[in-house]
This record gives C-alpha cells, structure tokens and sequence, in this order.
C-alpha cells in the first residue's frame, strides 16, 4: 500500500466531506490534511506530504477559483518545489462550488497546473459522464468532470445533504488514484 495525503481546505463543510470520500476510496493508508481557517496545515502535515506517494489536492471553488486559504498553501509549497520533493509523486484533484457550473473547471485547471509546477503526474477521473436523459443528481460523474471529482452543493444545502453522486465520484476517484499508486509502485 501506498500513502496517499488527501490536502484540502473547507469553508463550510462540504469539500471536507467530499475530501473524506476521497480518502475512503484511496483507502487504509489515505491520510486527510486540513488546511486550516488561516490557509496553515496542522503539525506535521509537511511531512506527510514529503512521504507520500501521491497528493490529492480538494478546494472549494470561490470566485471562479480556489479559496484564498488553499492558495497560501500552494504559495508555500514553493519550498518542496524549490527543492523538487514533490517531483514524480502522483496528484489528483476536487471541488465543491453551490452552482452546477461555478467555474469548477477553474479550479481543478488551478490544481492541475499546481501539480505540473511541482513535476508531478496527475491522474484525471477515469470516470464516464452520466450524460443521459435519465441521468440524475445522485449519478456518478453527473457534471461530466474528466480532471477531476466535482461536486455541486446548494447555498443553502448543509453538508448532509451532498448527492450521493458527487460522493461516490470521489470515493472513486480516491480509488482510481490508489490504483495508479499500487500498478506504479510495484
């Protein structure tokens, strides 16, 4: 098994349970890092992201991009990148905004060239869309994401009452990642 850090940030709940699906669908060895109200990771979060073998990044998407809390964390990975500690390492990324569009795809685009500028290998959704006339809110995949896992929470929806879909996109994207982690580390 692979460690496999699951890094995010959450204002209000939802990309934190979207960011445990994550992790459950990566499995045992997921280990989940909050970014804190002040954009910081608890103790020792470096460290786990230096070991791991591959990085799921999670933000909401605010104002047509990442919260301002994940960004000052993406500023001060500039000490792993100075140093190349995240090169070769696998990365994956999600997002929760309250519209069905929100400029998700801004977002996932942010984390995507994030894990670029630290050399790393991103492993997209692998995961059809539910494009179809019968397809609902509780689908897999029903905002049709191929970068990433997406999630779409109503304003006035608390974070019990994500789709089931969405979580279960992010559960198999958490699985998708840990799969790629097992085929390469073997």
């Amino acid at each position: 098994m692979s460690l496999i850090a699951v890094v995010y940030h959450s204002g209000y709940g939802h990309t934190q349970r979207l960011a445990q699906a994550v992790a459950d669908g990566a499995g045992a060895d997921a280990q989940l890092i909050a970014i804190d109200a002040d954009g910081n990771l608890p103790e020792g979060g470096w460290d786990i992201l230096l070991a791991a073998q591959a990085i799921i990044l999670g933000s909401p998407t605010y104002m047509a991009g990442p919260s301002w809390q994940f960004k000052k964390f993406a500023d001060a990975s500039s000490r792993p990148w100075y140093n190349q500690a995240w090169k070769d390492k696998l990365f994956a990324g999600f997002t929760n905004s309250a519209s069905p569009s929100g400029d998700k795809q801004i977002t996932l685009d942010y984390l995507f060239h994030l894990a670029m500028q630290h050399g790393g290998l991103w492993v997209g959704a692998g995961t059809l869309p539910a494009n179809t006339k019968a397809a609902t809110r509780s689908d897999v995949n029903w905002l049709g994401a191929f970068s990433g896992a997406m999630a779409q929470s109503p304003s006035d929806a608390s974070a019990s009452e994500m789709f089931a879909g969405d979580l279960e996109t992010g559960r198999r994207l958490g699985q998708r990642v840990a799969a790629v982690a097992a085929r390469l580390g073997s």
